[in-house]
């Protein structure tokens, strides 16, 4: 497992022009990872940008959020937007950055992403367009294609929301090192000596999900991470303080629509 990526929040990351002229509307990368690889905090003035993590995980930091990216998902992350990356495995990252005024009405926040098999065929090819490309070729053609895949591209439930007050943060950071923990409400709102309501009505103000919604989501996100490195379910569902695979892989659909088998097929 990797370490626990820092807080971020109140930072400002490296600021990341890209080298591509400002008539260009879309520029790919194609990058290989160690695993364990952080890429610290950045964001890019000039481009929004899709990360497609090809094979690997990448967990993002953006914002106030966290983002699970298994592969052959993706995450958009909006022009100017702060964010970092951990690399989970052995990661083949592909990026496009995307000029704003080829993209009217583009998603307005940080998300993950499913990725058709058209759009992953997409963005293997667009690695190997030469910038600057003409807009009436070939080239100009595929990333104009990418530009109307991108804007269908389905949101998936990968995301674990950051709060800003510190009590939330703390229960938030022992989520994050201790996902198995079975504190309760009560013992929480004991240890932080307030009312069971107060963090109730925090919850609610500044996740939009109750503790056991947040905790929950805090779970299943850790899951996809071991899962997706070769883990076994039983090994997943026990260190993550489920009773049986079966509970785990239950709740796993609920919240995902697939069973793990089928989520990393």
């Amino acid at each position: 497992m990797q370490p626990l990526e820092k807080d971020i929040g109140g930072r400002r990351g490296q600021r990341l022009p890209l080298p591509a002229p400002v008539d260009t509307a879309v520029y790919s990368t194609a990058r290989a990872y160690a695993p364990g690889t952080l890429i610290p905090l950045h964001h890019h003035p000039d481009r929004h940008q899709l990360v497609y993590a090809e094979s690997g995980v990448l967990v993002v930091r953006a914002g106030m959020g966290r983002w699970v990216v298994p592969s052959t998902r993706a995450i958009w992350i909006p022009a100017g937007i702060d964010h970092q990356v951990h690399c989970i495995g052995q990661v083949q990252m592909r990026s496009l950055y995307l000029a704003p005024t080829a993209m009217p009405q583009p998603p307005a926040g940080a998300s993950a992403v499913s990725v058709t098999p058209l759009l992953a065929a997409l963005i293997r090819a667009a690695a190997g367009v030469v910038q600057p490309y003409r807009e009436d070729s070939r080239d100009g053609r595929l990333m104009r294609l990418i530009l109307d895949e991108i804007q269908a591209l389905p949101a998936l439930p990968l995301h674990l929301p950051e709060p800003a007050d510190p009590r939330l943060r703390l229960i938030g950071r022992q989520l994050e090192r201790h996902p198995d923990d079975p504190s309760t409400l009560r013992d929480w709102a004991d240890r932080l000596r307030v009312d069971v309501k107060t963090i109730q009505r925090l919850c609610a103000r500044e996740l939009g999900m109750t503790f056991g919604q947040w905790r929950q989501q805090a779970r299943l996100l850790r899951a996809l991470e071991r899962l997706a490195v070769g883990e076994k379910v039983i090994d997943v569902a026990l260190a993550l303080g489920y009773e049986s695979p079966s509970a785990f892989s239950t709740m796993f659909k609920r919240r995902f629509g697939l069973t793990p088998s089928q989520f990393f097929r």
